[in-house]
C-alpha cells in the first residue's frame, strides 16, 4: 500500500504539470498494486480526461464508481468523473443525468459545479456554439464598463490585449479553441464586465476540484493573428479536479459536523441561540474545513445582541475561508454579517465599509439594500451633527454683508451655510431667495420662499418676496394672491406700507396685460391654471356663478363661506370675474 500511495503522489504532480502520459502510467501502476482503491481509478479518469481520452476516462469513472459505492461519503466521486468523461464527449444529456444522479447521493459543490458548467455548455451549443462568456465581450456597454474599471483600464493600453478582445468581439467562438480566456488580463476583464472580483472567487470548501497550475505568462501577440481554429471540445478544464478523497476518520468527522450543523440551525429557529452557539462551535471545532460553521455562529451571536463577537466570528470566517479558499459566497456573506454588526452598533462608516467589502465579493440586493441605508443614515447623522444655530446666524450675517455689497454669489453661499447649519430658520430661505432674484435665478427664489413659507406660515415677509419673484416671473395672479397671504398675516400692520405699495404695482401690471383682452381671451389665458380650470369645472362653483349674473347680491353670501371665498377670490384675480 506504501507502494500504492507513492505512485498516486508521483501521479498527482504530473497531473498538476500536465503531463497526462506520465500520470496515467503512474497511476496505472498502483492500480496494479491496489486494484480496489476507488481513488486511483478516479485520478487516472481525470488524466485520461486532459488528454481528452473521453472513452478511457468514461470506463475509469464507471469502475471508480463502483468501488466507492458503499462508502458513506466520496460516493460522488465516480459520478463527477463521469459527468465530465460525458461533457467532454458532448453527451450533454448523460453528463446531467450522471451528476443529478450523484446529486442524489450527496449534495456535492463539485457536482454542482460540473452540472452548471454542462448545462451552460448545452446551452451554448444550441446557441450556435459561442461561449456565453465570450459573448460578454459583444455587449454594447463592454469597453466603456472596461474603461472605467481600474483593474482593467491599463490593460486596454496594451496592443496584445485590444487584439484579442478585437478577435473575441469578431468570433467569440474563439474562446473554446484559442485559450484566448486563460490570459489573466482576461480573467480581469470577466470580471469586470460581470461586475464580480474573479480574483476573489476561490475554490469553494470540500469542492471535487484542484487549483489549476499557474498559467504561464501569455506570449506576445503577432503582428497578425494566426487564423481561428474550430473548438474540438467545450469539455471542462481536466485540471479542475481534486486528487484526494476522505479517508474513514475525515468522513466521519465531515458527518458529525454536518449533523452538530443541523442541530444548531434548528436551535437557532427555536430562537435559543445558546444552544446553538454550542452546537456551531462543536461542529468547526470537528471539522474545521467549512466557514459556514462559523457564519451561523456569527448569526448566533448576532441574534443574542452580541455584535462584537459577531464580528470577532466572522472576521475569523474570513480568513479561514481564504486559507481553505472557501466559496466567494461565503465570504461574501460573512463580510455582511460584520456590516451588519456595525450598523446595530451604529459604527456607520464600518458598516459601510464591509457592506462594500462584501459586494465585493458577490453583489446582492439585500446587502446592496443595507449599503445604501447605511449611507443615507450616515448622510443624515452628518448633517445632524453639523447643525449650529450660532454658526448659522454667523454665515446669515455674512450673506447679509455680501448683499448689501452688491456680491450675490458669495451671499448665496453664506445663506447656504446659515441654511445647512440650521434648516429650521426661515430667514435664511427668504435672504437667499432675495440674492437669486437678483442673479434672476427666479425658480430657485420661489422655492426658497415656499420652503420659507413651510417653516414658518406667518411670515410676512417671505409672502411680500413671493410676490415680487411671481410678479417678475409675470404670474400676476398669483402674485396678487401671494400678496393678499401677505396681508392676512400682517396683524399688527407694520408691512401695510410695503403690501399696499406692491398690492398696487400687481393691479398695475394686471391692468395692462388685460387692457386690450377681451373676455374670452382672459379666460383662455385663466384657464392655463390648473387651480381655476378645476375651479370653474366644479359644478357647485358653476352653479354659483350662474346665481351671480342674474343676482349679484348672491355672490356676496356666497362669499361668506371661507372655501367659496377663496376660490371666487382665485377667480377675480385670475380676471374671470370683474369687479367694478
Amino acid at each position: 500500500m506504501a507502494d500504492a500511495n507513492a505512485l498516486k503522489d508521483q501521479g498527482n504532480k504530473a497531473f498538476a504539470a500536465k503531463d497526462w502520459d506520465k500520470a496515467i502510467d503512474l497511476f496505472t501502476q498502483a492500480i496494479a498494486v491496489d486494484p480496489q482503491n476507488h481513488v486511483l481509478y478516479s485520478n487516472r479518469s481525470a488524466a485520461y480526461s486532459g488528454k481528452k481520452d473521453w472513452a478511457a476516462a468514461l470506463k475509469d469513472a464507471e469502475q471508480a464508481r463502483l468501488l466507492s459505492r458503499f462508502l458513506p461519503y466520496g460516493s460522488d466521486r465516480g459520478y463527477a468523473r463521469k459527468g465530465a468523461a460525458l461533457h467532454g464527449s458532448r453527451s450533454y444529456d448523460a453528463a446531467i443525468a450522471a451528476y443529478e444522479e450523484g446529486l442524489k447521493i450527496e449534495d456535492s459543490p463539485a457536482l454542482r459545479k460540473g452540472l452548471n458548467e454542462v448545462q451552460e455548455a448545452k446551452a451554448s451549443e444550441g446557441a450556435g456554439g459561442e461561449s456565453p462568456l465570450a459573448k460578454m465581450f459583444t455587449a454594447p456597454d463592454a469597453m466603456a464598463k472596461l474603461a472605467t474599471n481600474p483593474r482593467t483600464a491599463k490593460h486596454l493600453a496594451d496592443p496584445s490585449f485590444m487584439q484579442k478582445i478585437q478577435m473575441l468581439q469578431q468570433n467569440p467562438r474563439l474562446a473554446e479553441s484559442s485559450g484566448i480566456l486563460q490570459d489573466p488580463r482576461m480573467i480581469d476583464a470577466l470580471g469586470a464586465l460581470m461586475g464580480i472580483d474573479i480574483q476573489a472567487s476561490e475554490r469553494p470548501a470540500g469542492s471535487d476540484d484542484i487549483p489549476s497550475a499557474s498559467p504561464s505568462s501569455p506570449k506576445p501577440a503577432a503582428s497578425s493573428p494566426p487564423p481561428p481554429q474550430p473548438s474540438t471540445s467545450t469539455a471542462p478544464p481536466a485540471e479542475d479536479v481534486e486528487m484526494e478523497d476522505l479517508d474513514e476518520d475525515e468522513a466521519k468527522a465531515k458527518k458529525e459536523a454536518t449533523e452538530l450543523k443541523k442541530k444548531g440551525g434548528e436551535a437557532y429557529k427555536k430562537r435559543d441561540f445558546d444552544e446553538a452557539i454550542k452546537a456551531f462551535e462543536k461542529a468547526w471545532e470537528v471539522w474545521p474545513k467549512d466557514i459556514t460553521f462559523l457564519t451561523n455562529l456569527g448569526a448566533a451571536y448576532f441574534e443574542k445582541g452580541n455584535y462584537d463577537k459577531a464580528i470577532e466570528i466572522c472576521e475569523k470566517a474570513v480568513d479561514e475561508g481564504r486559507s481553505i479558499r472557501a466559496d466567494y459566497k461565503l465570504i461574501a456573506k460573512a463580510y455582511g454579517r460584520i456590516g451588519s454588526a456595525y450598523q446595530k452598533k451604529n459604527d456607520l462608516p464600518n458598516a459601510i465599509k464591509f457592506f462594500e467589502k462584501s459586494l465585493t465579493e458577490h453583489r446582492t440586493p439585500d446587502i446592496l439594500n443595507k449599503l445604501r441605508d447605511a449611507e443615507k443614515a450616515k448622510a443624515e447623522a452628518e448633517r445632524q451633527a453639523y447643525i449650529d444655530p450660532e454658526k448659522s446666524a454667523i454665515a446669515r450675517e455674512e450673506g447679509n454683508t455680501q448683499f448689501k455689497a452688491g456680491d450675490f454669489v458669495a451671499s448665496v453661499k453664506s445663506y447656504t451655510e446659515a441654511i445647512n447649519r440650521d434648516p429650521s430658520d426661515a430667514r435664511a430661505y427668504n435672504n437667499r431667495a432675495a440674492a437669486y432674484t437678483k442673479l434672476v435665478a427666479l425658480p430657485e427664489a420661489l422655492k426658497d420662499v415656499n420652503k420659507a413659507i413651510e417653516i414658518d406660515p406667518s411670515f410676512v415677509k417671505a409672502y411680500t418676496r413671493k410676490a415680487n419673484v411671481l410678479l417678475s416671473m409675470r404670474e400676476h395672479a398669483k402674485a396678487l394672491e401671494a400678496v393678499q397671504e401677505a396681508q392676512l398675516h400682517d396683524t399688527d400692520n407694520k408691512n401695510a406700507n410695503e403690501i399696499r405699495q406692491l398690492e398696487f404695482k400687481i393691479q398695475q401690471a394686471l391692468f395692462e396685460q388685460r387692457g386690450e383682452e377681451t373676455q374670452e381671451q382672459t379666460l383662455e389665458r385663466a384657464m392655463r391654471d390648473p387651480e381655476v380650470a378645476n375651479i370653474m369645472s366644479d359644478p357647485v362653483m358653476q352653479s354659483i356663478l350662474q346665481q351671480a349674473q342674474s343676482n349679484p347680491q348672491a355672490l356676496q353670501d356666497h362669499m361668506k363661506n371661507p372655501v367659496v371665498r377663496q376660490k371666487i377670490q382665485k377667480l377675480i384675480n385670475a380676471g374671470i370675474i370683474r369687479t367694478r
